[in-house]
C-alpha cells in the first residue's frame, strides 16, 4: 500500500512539473491581452456549466458537460494561453464543488484532475498550431473543411492526452494494466471529446451569426431552466418517496406520470429532429440540381450577391463568372435519347466539380447550361486560362453505354465590378457573351459594353421584325437572270429588303439571321414567296414570251426542315396561279447536307409539285458527290467568289470549268453568279454555262425599273460577239424550263 501511494505521489509530482510548465508558458504568453467582456462571459459560463450543468452517464463514472465544448471554443476564439488558465480554474472549481456537495472524492484525485487539465489543453493547442498554424488566422476564414479538421484534431489530441494520463493514474491505483483501463474507458471518453468538438463547432457557427454575448446568454438561460427543472425533479422525487412510505398507490401513479412525461418529451425531440431533417432536405432541394447534385441557379445568384456586397465593401472585385453552353447538345439528345443526354449532363457536371477550387462554385442552371464563379483572381487572364482548360477538359470523350460521345462548350465571361448593382445584371452580361461565342463559333468570349448595346438593338430589331410581317413591310427587289448564249432575260432572283418605318431599307444580312434564330423566317418566306409569284405571274401576262419568265426564291435551312413546307408551296402556287415550273427554290449546300437522307425525301416531295430546285453558292459548302447525284435537283449556281476571281488566275477558271463539267455529267443546268465584266461573260459562254446574273447585266432593282428592262428585249445584245447578235427566234428554246 505504501509503495502504491509512493508511485501515485511520484506520478502526481511528474504531472505537477508538466502542468507548471504549461501554466508558466500560458502566463509568459501574456494571456490577458485577449481578456475582454466576451471572454469573461465565456469563462463564467464554462465554470457554471462544469459545476452545475453536469450529467453523469449511466453505469459509468463519466460526467457529460458542455464545459469541454466551451474550453475548445475558448481556444479557437482567444488562443491557447488564456484557455490553459481557464481550464485549470474550471477543473479546480468543479472538483471543489463535487467535494462540497458530498461526493466521495480523494484529495489526490482532485490534485490529479487540476494538474491534468492544463496539460491536455496545452498539448491540444500545440498540436493544432503545429498542423494548422495560428488559429486566429484559420478560424476567421469560415472554411468549413479546415474548421472541421481543426476541431477533429483538437478533440483527438484532448482524448489522447486525457485518456493516457487517466489510464496511468487508474493503473497505479488498481494495479491493473494501463491498456486495461484505457480500453475500458476508450468508448466513453472519445465520444465525449468528439461531442465536445462538434458542440464547439456549432457554438462557433452561432457566434459567427450572432455574437458571443448572445450565445452566452442563451446557454445561461437554458442552464437556469435546467437547474430549475433539476430542482423540481428532486422535489418531486422526495415527495414521491414520502408518498411511497405513506401510500404505495400514490407512488405508482406518480411514476406513471413521470414515464408519460418522459415519453412525451422524447416524442417532442423526435418530432423536432424530423422537422430539422425535413427542413435541411427542402433547403438542399431548393438550392441544388437534382440531376447533377450541383448548386442550382438560385444558389448561384445568392453567392453572386454575396460577392458583389463584399466587393463593394472592400472596394475591389476579384471574381469572374463563366456561363457555358454545351455545343450541339440538342443533336446529341435527339439522336441518342434523353436518358443518355441526362447521363452526359451528369458526366459534364462531375468534370466541372473536379475543376473548380473549394472557394469557387460550379452550378447547373437548366438543360445544358452551367455557370461557374471564380474567386480570388489576381488578374483577368486567370479566368481566360481557366476557360481554355475547361474547354479542353469538356472536349475529352465520354463513354455512354460503350459508345463514345463528344461535345464542347461555348463560354461567356464577365468580371465583377462596381457598375453591377444586381447579380442578375452580371449574369445577363455573361449570358450575352456566351451567345456571342456561340454565334461566332469561338471557344470563349469576354463581355464588353458594346455587346450589351448590340443585344438591346437586336431585341428591338426582333420586335420590329414581328410587326414587319404583320404590316407587310418587306419589299422585293429583282435581279435579272440572263441566258448567256442569247443575252436575253429569262427570269429573276427575288431578293428581300425590309422597308423599316424609321431606318429605311434594312439589308438582309441584318435581319435574316434574327428571323432564322426566332423562327420568323418561315412566315416571312411564305409572304415573300406569295408576293414574288404574284409579281412574276403579272409580268408573264403583260410581257408574254415563248418561254414564260421564271422566279428564283431563296429558302433557308430552317424553313427547309419545316414539315409544312410542301403544303405552303402548293398554297402559294394556288393563290398566285403561277405555273410550278416557273418557280425555283434555292437552297445552300449546308442546308441540304445537314441531314442528307431527310433532304432527299423533302426534295422529292417538292419535285412532285412541279417546282424546280437549285443549289445556291455551289462550291462553298461541303456537298458529297456520293449524295449529290441522289439529290433531285435541277440547277447548280456557281458562287460569285469563283466567278469574280476567274480573271485573276487560271485556278479559279478551272474550278468553274470543273463545276460546269460536273453539272453536265449530272444533267443539270448551271447559273453563274456575280458576273461583272464582259471578259467573264465570254469565258462562261465558252464553257457552255447556260445562265448568269450579276452587275454586268443589272443590280437588284425595284419593280418599276425591272419593267423598263422587260420592255426592251434587246437590252444586252451589244455584249454578244458580232456573229451572235442576230439571233433567230428559234434559237430561244426553253432556257429556264430545265429538265433533269
Amino acid at each position: 500500500m505504501e509503495q502504491q501511494d509512493r508511485l501515485i505521489n511520484i506520478y502526481i509530482a511528474g504531472l505537477a512539473v508538466i502542468a507548471t510548465f504549461a501554466v508558466g508558458w500560458a502566463v509568459m504568453s501574456d494571456p490577458f491581452r485577449q481578456f475582454d467582456g466576451g471572454f469573461l462571459a465565456l469563462g463564467l459560463l464554462t465554470i457554471f456549466s462544469s459545476c452545475w450543468l453536469r450529467i453523469q452517464l449511466p453505469r459509468t463514472n463519466v460526467h457529460f458537460t458542455i464545459s469541454d465544448a466551451l474550453i475548445i471554443l475558448s481556444m479557437l476564439l482567444y488562443g491557447g494561453s488564456i484557455t490553459v488558465l481557464l481550464a485549470t480554474v474550471e477543473v479546480a472549481a468543479a472538483s471543489i464543488n463535487l467535494k462540497l456537495r458530498g461526493t466521495p472524492i480523494r484529495l489526490k484525485t482532485i490534485a490529479f484532475n487540476i494538474l491534468a487539465a492544463p496539460i491536455g489543453v496545452f498539448a491540444a493547442y500545440q498540436v493544432a498550431m503545429l498542423l494548422f498554424g495560428r488559429l486566429d488566422v484559420v478560424v476567421p476564414r469560415h472554411d468549413l473543411t479546415s474548421l472541421t479538421w481543426l476541431l477533429l484534431t483538437i478533440s483527438l489530441a484532448l482524448f489522447a492526452v486525457n485518456s493516457i494520463t487517466v489510464s496511468v493514474f487508474a493503473a497505479i491505483r488498481t494495479k491493473k494494466s494501463v491498456w486495461h483501463h484505457w480500453k475500458q474507458n476508450l468508448g466513453d471518453t472519445i465520444v465525449l471529446n468528439l461531442l465536445g468538438g462538434i458542440m464547439a463547432g456549432a457554438i462557433l457557427s452561432a457566434v459567427a451569426h450572432l455574437n458571443l454575448y448572445v450565445v452566452a446568454a442563451i446557454v445561461g438561460f437554458f442552464g437556469v431552466i435546467f437547474l430549475t427543472f433539476r430542482h423540481f425533479v428532486s422535489d418531486a422525487r422526495r415527495s414521491s418517496e414520502l408518498a411511497q412510505r405513506e401510500q404505495r398507490e400514490r407512488y405508482e401513479q406518480a411514476e406513471k406520470h413521470v414515464r408519460e412525461l418522459e415519453h412525451y418529451v422524447a416524442e417532442l425531440e423526435k418530432a423536432a429532429d424530423a422537422l430539422q431533417e425535413s427542413h435541411e432536405r427542402f433547403r438542399h432541394a431548393a438550392f441544388h440540381d437534382a440531376l447533377t447534385g450541383l448548386p442550382n441557379r438560385n444558389f448561384f445568384i445568392e453567392r453572386l450577391k454575396e460577392l458583389l456586397t463584399e466587393g463593394a465593401e472592400l472596394g475591389e472585385f476579384r471574381f469572374a463568372i463563366l456561363l457555358l453552353d454545351l455545343y450541339r447538345f440538342k443533336t446529341i439528345n435527339e439522336s441518342l435519347g434523353h436518358s443518355l443526354g441526362d447521363r452526359l449532363i451528369q458526366h459534364v457536371g462531375r468534370r466541372l466539380g473536379e475543376m473548380v477550387r473549394e472557394s469557387d462554385l460550379a452550378a447547373r442552371f437548366s438543360g445544358d447550361k452551367f455557370g461557374i464563379i471564380l474567386t480570388d483572381l489576381l488578374e483577368k487572364d486567370e479566368a481566360v486560362a481557366f476557360a481554355e482548360r475547361l474547354s479542353a477538359r469538356i472536349s475529352e470523350p465520354y463513354t455512354l453505354d460503350e459508345r463514345q460521345v463528344f461535345t464542347d462548350v461555348r463560354v461567356g465571361i464577365a468580371f465583377g465590378s462596381s457598375k453591377y448593382l444586381e447579380a442578375e445584371d452580371l449574369l445577363r452580361d455573361a449570358d450575352i457573351a456566351m451567345y456571342y461565342a456561340k454565334d461566332s463559333n469561338e471557344k470563349h468570349v469576354i463581355f464588353d459594353q458594346k455587346m450589351h448595346v448590340r443585344a438591346v438593338t437586336r431585341l428591338q430589331l426582333e420586335t420590329d421584325l414581328r410587326f414587319a410581317i404583320e404590316r407587310h413591310e418587306f419589299e422585293l427587289h429583282y435581279q435579272p437572270i440572263v441566258a448567256l448564249e442569247t443575252a436575253r432575260l429569262v427570269g429573276f432572283e427575288a431578293l428581300v429588303r425590309w422597308n423599316h418605318p424609321q431606318r429605311g431599307l434594312v439589308p438582309p444580312n441584318e435581319f435574316i439571321p434574327i428571323a432564322e434564330s426566332t423562327g420568323l423566317i418561315v412566315p416571312m418566306t411564305v409572304q415573300i414567296l406569295e408576293s414574288a409569284c404574284k409579281q412574276v405571274k403579272e409580268w408573264q401576262l403583260r410581257f408574254p414570251a415563248e418561254v414564260p419568265l421564271s422566279i428564283a426564291v431563296n429558302l433557308s435551312g430552317k424553313h427547309f426542315a419545316d414539315p409544312k413546307l410542301v403544303s405552303q408551296i402548293k398554297e402559294v402556287l394556288a393563290v398566285s396561279a403561277l405555273d410550278p415550273a416557273s418557280l425555283k427554290l434555292e437552297l445552300t449546300e449546308s442546308a441540304i447536307m445537314e441531314n442528307a437522307e431527310r433532304a432527299i425525301q423533302m426534295l422529292a416531295q417538292i419535285k412532285e409539285t412541279g417546282v424546280q430546285v437549285s443549289i445556291d453558292d455551289f462550291g462553298t459548302g461541303y456537298s458529297s458527290l456520293s449524295y449529290l447525284h441522289r439529290f433531285p435537283i435541277d440547277l447548280l449556281k456557281v458562287d460569285r467568289s469563283f466567278v469574280s476571281a476567274m480573271e485573276e488566275n487560271s485556278e479559279n477558271g478551272e474550278i468553274v470549268r470543273t463545276v460546269i463539267a460536273l453539272a453536265k455529267a449530272l444533267r443539270l443546268k448551271v447559273v453563274a453568279e456575280g458576273i461583272e465584266s464582259i471578259h467573264q461573260f465570254h469565258q462562261l459562254r465558252i464553257l457552255k454555262c447556260e445562265y448568269g446574273q450579276g452587275y454586268l447585266f443589272s443590280k437588284p432593282q425595284a419593280v418599276a425599273d425591272i419593267e423598263i428592262l422587260l420592255a426592251d428585249e434587246l437590252h444586252w445584245q451589244h455584249i454578244l460577239p458580232q456573229p451572235s447578235r442576230q439571233v433567230p427566234p428559234a434559237a430561244n428554246i426553253s432556257p429556264l424550263r430545265l429538265a433533269n
